[in-house]
Parts: C-alpha cells; structure tokens; sequence
C-alpha cells in the first residue's frame, strides 16, 4: 500500500512542475543522444 502512496505522490510532482519534468527528460534525451553519437562516431573511425 505505501508504495502505490508513493505513485501517487510522485506522478502528483511531475504534473505539478511540468516545466522542471520537460527540461529533465530534454537533459537525458540530449545526454542519450550525445552519447549514441560519439559511440557511432568513434566505431566508424575505428572501422576505416
């Protein structure tokens, strides 16, 4: 039971702070796909 209190309390902050939640998942999105890029970046330099 406490860790549906837990949900609950936790989707109640995202909506409350939709501002906060859009910049924190734009970070991770752009993190990810910095990542994903100088991954693919450096396995085509290694393969010529």
């Amino acid at each position: 039971m406490k860790l549906i209190k837990c949900l609950k309390h936790a989707f109640g902050m995202v909506l409350h702070s939709k501002v906060r939640s859009w910049l924190t998942i734009l970070g991770i999105v752009i993190g990810v796909a910095s990542v994903v890029a100088i991954m693919s970046i450096g396995g085509s330099m290694q393969d010529t």
